[in-house]
């Protein structure tokens, strides 16, 4: 028997698919009502989630599963997306000037879509508007929004979710906001500002024209940029490297800007190369995956390459492989490992600067969960150090930043470009790092065992816990106040903190982190991306010498371990 609350449901979904512009999400919500007038279950189910929204504006904007319904990415929802924006974009601008904005947008399953009826909303609405020429990575419209000094930045993209997902990255930037938030993610209070318009949006128009298609140069224009950050110095470029998009948009780009730059010898993967939106070949399109480089680790033994760099689908992340001399096996360095690389790398090149005596004293930054050692990379060598949230929204805008990373592979290494993680940016930086590396007989291990031996072995890991029921992320956070764990791995927590309320150095947000006597740090948080519980690690080991590098190495992994088993059984697994 239907209840009047299935009615209420069914009467919301009927309407929606009447009034619906895609055809295709349409059928499929009429479809699906159809299945659950006739009693299926696990249709009422969907549908209930499907109208269990709207969707809330999250990391810097929207994600979710393609479909119908408020709580699914669909060109209703981007409709009035576009329209809080643009709405929210002329409140900040009270008439003082004529803002302006730019939409990109990849190749994932109605980006195309979603940017040009976003153009479309924001031209109606009085705004000049500029439209990429074609699928683009992240990091090309990042450039864009500093490049054009546009005010507004949308980028259509799900990053590295599965396939059936999109989303809608928001950027603000030029006279809407202070100088080191132009070209960055939003954070509060836009992201109410935004959500106040959408609630409030009524019968929204689409200009018939009237913005610019950007011309290719854009592209050109931020390959010759970031090309450019390499060091002319660098005479020997001789690095084999092996490339893989994994199915997205960065292909073409990282080619370009590896190719101006002078690393000539790149073999991409040949069917990772195109842009898929069904991601053929992974799993899951997203390098920290088990299994996303299989196919690119085989092209490497193949071609005998010294390196494999790997984007996620919109270019905004970066991996790293490299043969590890000890085994003699390929293997992906961590999201800390190459933080780690890139921080030396950049210090360096700070210290031998011939402008940074004029100039204000360089900044590196990363997220809390990443790990501390470039904290003490930075204190070596006279450079600022600071912690941030999880989120480029707040790495990007700290201030004089020269160097920002959080350990999901996310890396600035040229914030006067783009002010936000770039993976070609920072792929080409890492292929310039073990190109000069090679050329002096060593490797980007012994980098790393160097950082060690001066600051102390930083081993890092992670347990995530992925739930179908998001209610499950604040049980088990609940758990974890009531009953904090009073040590790990045999060593008493020394100092608990409860990031909800907040600090003097950090807004408040949702996670716990623990430090042990023993310098063990234990951060759990929900994931703002994915229905996730994220615990990030990290032990650290005195090294004495050299020689004492392998016996450290093993310490810290069996400490690791057993701090895993503790967090396990603290959050109930």
């Amino acid at each position: 028997m239907r209840t009047p609350a299935l009615d209420t449901l069914l009467a919301a979904a009927d309407a929606w698919s009447a009034a619906d512009p895609d055809p295709r999400t349409a059928e499929e919500l009429r479809t699906l009502a159809g299945r659950v007038r006739s009693g299926d279950p696990a249709a009422e189910h969907e549908l209930q989630d499907s109208f269990s929204g709207p969707l809330l504006f999250g990391t810097a904007g929207l994600r979710a599963a393609l479909g119908a319904g408020p709580n699914r990415m669909n060109r209703v929802v981007v409709r009035r997306a576009a329209a809080g924006v643009g709405a929210h974009a002329l409140d900040l601008a009270a008439g003082a000037y004529a803002p302006r904005a730019v939409v990109g947008f990849d190749a994932r399953h109605n980006s195309r879509i979603f940017a040009e009826e976003t153009a479309a909303i924001l031209t109606a609405a009085g705004i000049e508007t500029f439209l990429m020429p074609r699928e683009l990575p992240t990091p090309v419209l990042a450039y864009a929004i500093r490049a054009l000094e546009c005010e507004v930045g949308i980028m259509v993209t799900a990053s590295h979710n599965p396939p059936q997902d999109n989303g809608y990255k928001v950027y603000l930037g030029g006279r809407a906001v202070e100088e080191d938030a132009r070209g960055v993610q939003i954070v509060a209070p836009h992201d109410a500002g935004i959500a106040a318009h959408i609630d409030a949006a009524g019968e929204i128009p689409l200009a018939a024209s009237g913005w610019t298609v950007l011309p290719e140069t854009i592209e050109t224009d931020y390959v010759a940029s970031v090309a450019a950050l390499v060091d002319p110095a660098l005479t020997d470029r001789a690095l084999k490297i092996v490339l893989t998009p994994l199915h997205g948009v960065g292909g073409r780009t990282a080619q370009a800007v590896l190719a101006t730059a002078g690393f000539d010898d790149v073999t991409v993967v040949e069917r990772q190369a195109e842009p898929d939106p069904d991601f053929p070949t992974v799993a899951f399109p997203n390098p920290e995956e088990p299994g996303a480089l299989d196919l690119a680790l085989e092209t490497a033994a193949q071609v005998g390459a010294d390196l494999v760099i790997a984007n996620d689908p919109d270019a905004d992340r970066v991996a790293l492989a490299a043969r590890e001399p000890s085994t003699g096996a390929w293997r992906m360095l961590r999201g800390d490992e190459v933080g780690t690389l890139l921080g030396l790398h950049l210090a360096a090149r700070l210290a031998v600067s011939s402008d940074t005596a004029a100039a204000e004293t360089p900044v590196f930054a990363n997220s809390i969960v990443s790990s501390r050692l470039l904290g003490r990379i930075a204190a070596g060598s006279g450079i600022d150090h600071v912690q941030t949230l999880t989120g480029f929204k707040w790495i990007a805008r700290v201030h004089d930043l020269s160097f920002g990373y959080e350990e999901a592979l996310g890396y600035c290494v040229a914030p006067g470009l783009v002010r936000d993680k770039d993976g070609i940016s920072a792929g080409l930086l890492l292929a310039e790092l073990a190109a000069a590396t090679k050329a002096a007989g060593r490797t980007l291990f012994d980098l790393l065992d160097d950082a060690f031996l001066a600051h102390g072995l930083h081993a890092a890991d992670q347990l995530s816990v992925r739930v179908e029921n998001l209610g499950l992320l604040g049980a088990m956070m609940g758990r974890l106040r009531q009953a904090p764990p009073p040590s790990f791995a045999g060593s008493p927590v020394a100092a608990a903190e409860d990031l909800a309320e907040g600090s003097a150095h950090l807004p408040p947000t949702d996670g716990l982190l623990y430090l042990t006597q023993d310098e063990t740090r234990v951060i759990i948080r929900p994931s703002g991306t994915e229905p996730k519980l994220k615990c990030y690690l990290e032990v650290v080991e005195p090294v004495g010498s050299a020689a004492g590098l392998d016996e450290a190495k093993e310490t810290a992994r069996a400490r690791l371990e057993a701090v895993k088993q503790d967090v396990a059984a603290a959050i109930g697994l």
